[in-house]
């Protein structure tokens, strides 16, 4: 699992150790790791051109002493110092030391001839404390070394995004890789700013004794999620297993059924319940399902219910969602439900709720535009969290789980662009929904069910990527769930 932590946690986590330290030996392993992380990038050292983007501060300072390391192993390595007057002089002296050279980034007079040849380009330029957008010189650097080819390594993540937050307020640089030390921040993981930070490569440099025990953050990968899902045993039966049950469709929107349904047998439920008028779509397609004209607490037992794909927003829809959310079983509340929700009667239920809404949904709930939901994705899942008083799944580039009660933002690392399909969100509902009725709290199903669902529309996709539909994610789940547990 990766995890990450406040741009606060990680400077008092970094002060404690400096105080275990001697004077720049923090720096030292930092520029160490990158050091490294850049020769295994390169392959090759000797003879290979390097230039290095320096800020004013301990960022530009790593910069410089890997530039050292690497001048040391023969590569050509030239520093643009952007605020020559405050460049780290410790850092500047063993570059030079090394057979490095400096440049003054402001007065060059051509960026594109200090960056012709360069294989590499380290962005040193701003830290974790940085705030906005990249400084006019800076922006010149930076889209030098985008125009010269250079792959691009950003040092503890891209210089112009926050840390804290993953918002981009101006422009920033888009790096090939970001090695970062001690810990992930959330900028690394949360879009728009984890989209202009590549591969990343985390550098151990003794942080975690310091780290608190729950971070702000958590990423599950494919052994986090394998221990979640539900195997049956060999005394298993179908209610064992989990009934859920599915409330959606309508006359104008009978495939939302369908795909929910779908979902929820690719999420491995014992049984499937359906309540609605799509029942003969259903049926068409998934012959094992057990349908229901309602009212949904008329249809049999379940573990969870599902509500709202493509249910419409008639006087029906209203009462059948308000049937749900009366019962005693977790509920998961999707597209046309969230449009009908009534906040306070949410907040008042005593078994779990878990919304999930896309960006344009969630900026209805909030109030907000989606352009600010898009920018403030972690923001926005928490203020709905806590203001819902619900778990809440934001769908989109980077889907985030929130429960509301201060624990962990989860964050889904499968996620594609080829999930930005119509009815995908139907498939990840029902998927969600199985995880629900097999027993798992709402985050845990939540993030499990994002990751097989990223993880199907990539098998879907292809190598290489190309166009699926929401069904063809659905029948790759089986692929999802083996890769995860093989």
């Amino acid at each position: 699992m990766r995890t990450a932590y406040s741009v606060e946690t990680v400077r008092a986590a970094e002060r404690k150790l400096m105080a275990e330290l001697p004077e720049g030996a923090l720096m030292q392993r930092a520029a160490a790791g990158l050091a490294a992380a850049c020769a295994g990038l390169l392959g090759r050292t000797s003879g290979t051109r390097i230039v290095l983007l320096v800020g004013s501060g301990d960022n530009g300072g790593d910069a410089l002493y890997a530039g050292a390391r690497l001048a040391r192993r023969g590569a050509a390595v030239t520093a643009v110092l952007l605020a020559p007057d405050r460049a780290h002089p410790g850092g500047t002296e063993a570059l030079r030391a090394a057979g490095g050279r400096t440049v003054d980034g402001p007065s060059a007079a051509d960026p594109a001839r200090v960056m012709a040849g360069a294989r590499l380009v380290l962005d040193g330029i701003v830290g974790i404390g940085g705030r906005g957008g990249l400084r006019p010189d800076a922006r010149i650097w930076a889209q030098a070394a985008r125009e010269a080819g250079a792959r691009v390594v950003a040092v503890d993540l891209p210089s112009g995004v926050e840390a804290g937050t993953g918002e981009v307020a101006g422009e920033a640089v888009h790096a090939d890789a970001t090695v970062t030390f001690g810990t992930y921040k959330p900028g690394l993981l949360v879009d728009p700013a984890a989209g202009r930070a590549g591969a990343l490569r985390l550098v151990d440099i003794g942080l975690a004794p310091h780290l608190p025990e729950q971070p702000d953050l958590e990423a599950l990968q494919h052994a986090d999620v394998a221990a979640l899902l539900p195997v049956p045993a060999a005394e298993s039966d179908k209610y064992r297993r989990g009934v859920v049950g599915v409330v959606a469709g309508s006359a104008r929107y009978p495939g939302a059924a369908v795909l929910a349904v779908a979902g929820a047998f690719g999420g491995g439920a014992g049984a499937v319940r359906y309540v609605g008028p799509a029942a003969d779509a259903v049926i068409a397609r998934f012959p094992e399902t057990l349908v229901h004209a309602g009212p949904p607490h008329k249809a049999g037992r379940v573990q969870a219910w599902v509500v709202g794909p493509g249910l419409g927003d008639g006087p029906d829809a209203r009462r059948a969602l308000d049937d749900v959310l009366d019962s005693d079983v977790p509920v998961l509340v999707d597209a046309d439900g969230l449009r009908l929700l009534d906040g306070d009667r949410v907040g008042a239920r005593r078994a779990a709720t878990l919304l999930t809404p896309h960006a344009g949904e969630a900026a209805a709930l909030l109030g907000a535009s989606r352009e600010d939901v898009e920018a403030r994705r972690l923001d926005s899942v928490r203020r709905l969290a806590g203001e819902f008083r619900a778990s809440v799944l934001l769908k989109g580039s980077t889907t985030l789980v929130a429960d509301g009660t201060g624990g962990p933002v989860r964050v889904n690392p499968t996620g594609t662009g080829w999930l930005a399909t119509a009815g995908s969100g139907d498939v990840l509902s029902g998927l969600t929904g199985s995880l629900l009725a097999a027993g798992l709290g709402v985050v845990d199903a939540g993030s499990a069910a994002a990751y097989l669902h990223g993880l199907a529309a990539r098998f879907a996709a292809g190598h290489g990527g190309a166009p699926v539909r929401a069904s063809q994610v659905a029948r790759a789940l089986p692929a999802a769930w083996r890769s995860v547990r093989g």
